[in-house]
């Protein structure tokens, strides 16, 4: 895991040379009066949804032809049922683009026969964000850290047995024979976080941008409303307190410690755009070229900014090698065991 982190990170830095010089490589394919379509695979109010209409908003203007880009909910399976879609039934003129699940990789390997797809076989255009998953409980749960847990009783609210909103927390139950219960059926972080508002549930673990940009009033004051007790990635999220912890610091076992890094490997994808399999070569340099020069243009930036959303970008070709790396280094070992701690088996 440590050889994708750095092949990733070694790239950001050069975005933006990489982007001029994928301008120069692509072949232009003209886009004028044609309608491109983002497929969304959560309901609206997401960081899914955000990053959409931000790519909805700007990234025509960098694809030959300027082209109207409008976008598609596609909800259901925690996230599957787009996935599924996109890999089998989208068409592959380059009109149909998703916003890719970034823990796709996991379910692929975890869940074969539920996730009819190969993520080596979408083309990634790239990438705006990388992110923790933050695992967010209320204050009168009566948990103020991980470890209470161990005898407290929590119930969280996600949308599907596929999200991250329940990967995570399972394997934290799993790894620590914690007392967590998670409820599923929510479309989305937005309802998921409006069950704990509502008292449905004590906890939710989403990335921190969908709390900080839904719900930043929970964490300020004398009695906020809620606080992070855990975090899941590779590096940790810089918005965060150094108080919460790492999960991949608290695991011993070696085992243990691989499926962790296998499930955090999610963060390094984050949300950005894909193609479906199959779709002419010189389409994909046009569109990489045009994603490249969304993520340099300040204008992109600012909506981002705007939007309470960060802007970590990386190119298609460097997420194509982590989902490539990912998918053909997994060791069916690590997979067995990550599927037992989360699903007890079942799969």
């Amino acid at each position: 895991m440590k050889t994708f982190t750095k092949t990733l990170f070694a790239g950001i830095a050069a975005s933006a040379m990489i982007a001029g010089a994928a301008t120069t490589a692509a072949v232009a394919m003209d886009y004028k009066g044609k309608t491109v379509k983002i497929v969304i695979p959560y309901g609206p109010g997401g960081t899914y949804d955000k990053y959409g209409v931000a790519f909805s908003n700007h990234l025509g203007n960098h694809i030959p032809g300027n082209p109207n880009i409008i976008l598609q909910h596609m909800p259901g399976a925690g996230g599957a049922k787009a996935m599924n879609w996109f890999a089998n039934v989208a068409p592959k003129d380059g009109l149909t683009l998703i916003v890719p699940l970034d823990n796709g990789v996991t379910n692929q390997l975890m869940r074969p026969k539920k996730m009819r797809y190969d993520a080596r076989k979408f083309t990634w255009l790239g990438s705006s964000n990388q992110t923790n998953v933050v695992m967010v409980v209320r204050t009168d749960s009566g948990v103020t850290k991980l470890e209470d847990l161990k005898t407290k009783a929590i119930i969280g609210s996600t949308s599907g047995k596929n999200s991250s909103g329940y990967l995570n927390p399972m394997l934290i139950q799993g790894l620590f024979d914690y007392k967590i219960k998670m409820v599923t059926g929510y479309k989305g972080s937005s309802k998921s976080i409006f069950a704990m508002e509502q008292g449905e549930s004590q906890m939710a673990a989403f990335n921190w941008l969908a709390w900080a940009s839904k719900v930043p009033h929970w964490f300020t004051g004398d009695k906020p409303f809620a606080r992070a007790i855990a975090q899941v990635g590779i590096f940790r999220d810089p918005d965060l307190p150094k108080s919460v912890p790492m999960i991949n610091e608290l695991v011993t076992d070696e085992m243990d410690k691989k499926v962790v890094g296998f499930l955090s490997v999610a963060g390094l994808l984050g949300r950005g755009l894909a193609l479906p399999p199959g779709v002419d070569k010189d389409v994909v340099a046009t569109l990489r070229a045009a994603y490249d020069k969304m993520n340099a243009d300040p204008a992109f930036a600012a909506e981002l900014k705007k939007r309470k959303l960060r802007l970590i970008p990386s190119t298609g070709a460097e997420i194509q090698k982590v989902v490539n790396d990912s998918v053909d280094n997994a060791s069916p070992a690590v997979v067995k065991h990550a599927r037992k701690l989360i699903f007890g088996g079942e799969s």
